[in-house]
């Protein structure tokens, strides 16, 4: 049984982890094998990198250092945990994937599409996500819902709303490019509202 490549994008402050919960909750009512994941991260070097990525006192880097580390960090997933899983016909749900590059270090960091498309086929040239859910919020919504956590913002949270609102064109606009592919969810309406989109979307593409 082949698997299949879920993934969750989205903006500072979309809401992903709630996300994952009514996705690991649909997966687990339906008796669906799964692994949930996420980038930077989910091997040990992987997480490492993160670390690095989201510190705070590791201030700015060069765009370019930026969207290699993120590469770096998602070869080691590809080939230790999102491959592997794959093979054995599990439902792998990745919180974040190649789209943030293109949103982060594509648009936000002003890189463009060319250094993620050409590390992407790199990297993974022959693997696309299966369906891709992208949170979707207004930049201030988001920004004030991290205002609301404990622990500080990360590197990326603390960038400028210009930066953000970059991210959030550069989703937008890749999923107007593969709407077969992507469902965006508004992520702004009632939790309620968002995970009965959620669902549906999983019902329709995964039951």
């Amino acid at each position: 049984m082949s698997g299949f490549f879920l993934t969750l994008e989205g903006g500072e402050g979309a809401g992903k982890t709630t996300a994952l919960t009514v996705i690991s909750e649909w997966l687990e009512s339906r008796g669906r094998p799964f692994l949930l994941t996420r980038e930077p991260g989910g091997t040990q070097p992987g997480e490492r990198i993160r670390e690095l990525l989201l510190d705070p006192d590791t201030g700015g880097l060069a765009p370019m250092t930026e969207l290699m580390l993120m590469f770096a960090a998602r070869n080691e997933h590809m080939a230790r945990v999102i491959r592997p899983g794959l093979a054995a016909g599990k439902v792998v749900v990745s919180d974040r994937f190649t789209d943030a590059s293109m949103a982060y270090q594509g648009a936000g960091r002003g890189l463009g599409r060319a250094p993620v498309e050409a590390l992407s086929k790199l990297v993974h040239p022959d693997r696309l996500p299966d369906l891709t859910l992208l949170l979707d919020v207004p930049v201030e919504q988001g920004l004030a819902r991290i205002r609301g956590r404990s622990g500080g913002p990360d590197r990326f949270e603390q960038s400028e709303s210009s930066f953000m609102e970059r991210v959030r064109s550069a989703y937008l606009e890749q999923a107007q490019l593969e709407p077969e592919r992507f469902v965006v969810i508004d992520a702004a309406r009632p939790l309620q509202e968002v995970s009965d989109r959620i669902r549906a979307a999983l019902q329709e593409r995964l039951a």
